[in-house]
């Protein structure tokens, strides 16, 4: 059923991008990431961009979906700790276990906003949900406006109680001028006590710098530059927040190490608790 619904809003979105001028001969950062995922809604000059990374960096499709299961894994314990709201920013194209059927899984009251500064995510995400998911919402909202993402959830969640914020794999995306670390803050902000912002980040920590260089050279001709970080640089992202054990770390090493082999250094991620 899952899968019918995908094929059926892929046939109702094309008119709608082609109506909004959508490019997909700029590679986007979410279809590239759909693509290294193994997933179907992306384009060539998508793929293009993708290729490029792998061959210089072939442990990165392996390290993107280790970074979707270190999304599974914090949902649940966000779930587990009492968390029935969550925000997911930058939330990329719907793929199998997505936010909402996690924390649904937990308890079938909880309820999810995904939102994503692309219109083809936004859309694939409105038709699917259209199709049957109560207590879900999809809006279009760019992350460097964390009050205009948290108006547009409100239609939904209700920031006087409790809610997890997911920001996985899209801070890499900014530039130290976008200043994510005022992002991070301002979103927190906005939350009640017991709130929580979860993050996963690109690293070079683990790659040879010549590497690292040229896969970030292949995200110039995409939607948003590349920027790994460093652990220090990454962990300052949570700053003035509790950091959970074990801390900002490995995503394959949180909250216990993965099961099978795992991708060599690709991700850091945390989870940081409002106080």
């Amino acid at each position: 059923m899952r899968h019918q619904a995908a094929e059926d809003a892929k046939r109702e979105i094309g008119p709608r991008l082609a109506a909004r001028g959508v490019d997909t001969g700029v590679a986007n950062v979410a279809r590239v990431y759909d693509f290294l995922l193994g997933g179907k809604d992306n384009f060539a000059a998508d793929r293009a961009v993708a290729e490029r990374v792998l061959a210089e960096v072939p442990h990165s499709a392996l390290a993107c979906r280790q970074n979707r299961e270190f999304l599974g894994r914090a949902v649940t314990y966000l779930a587990d700790q009492g968390v029935r709201q969550f925000l997911d920013i930058g939330s990329g194209l719907p793929t199998r276990d997505n936010v909402h059927e996690i924390a649904q899984r937990a308890d079938p009251g909880a309820v999810v906003v995904y939102a994503d500064c692309d219109p083809v995510v936004v859309a694939h995400a409105r038709a699917l949900l259209a199709k049957g998911a109560p207590g879900v919402l999809a809006v279009e909202g760019d992350v460097r406006d964390p009050d205009g993402i948290i108006a547009g959830a409100k239609e939904l969640l209700d920031f006087s109680e409790p809610v997890g914020v997911l920001l996985f794999a899209i801070l890499h995306f900014l530039t130290d001028a976008d200043d994510p670390r005022g992002i991070v803050a301002a979103l927190a902000a906005g939350l009640a006590t017991g709130s929580a912002v979860a993050i996963s980040h690109l690293t070079a920590d683990g790659t040879a710098p010549g590497k690292s260089r040229a896969a970030q050279r292949a995200y110039e001709d995409a939607s948003a530059p590349a920027v790994p970080r460093t652990l220090p640089d990454i962990t300052l992202l949570l700053e003035g927040l509790d950091i959970a054990e074990p801390g900002v770390t490995d995503i394959n090493l949180w909250p216990a190490r993965s099961l099978g082999p795992a991708a060599p250094l690709t991700f850091y991620g945390g989870v940081g608790w409002k106080p």
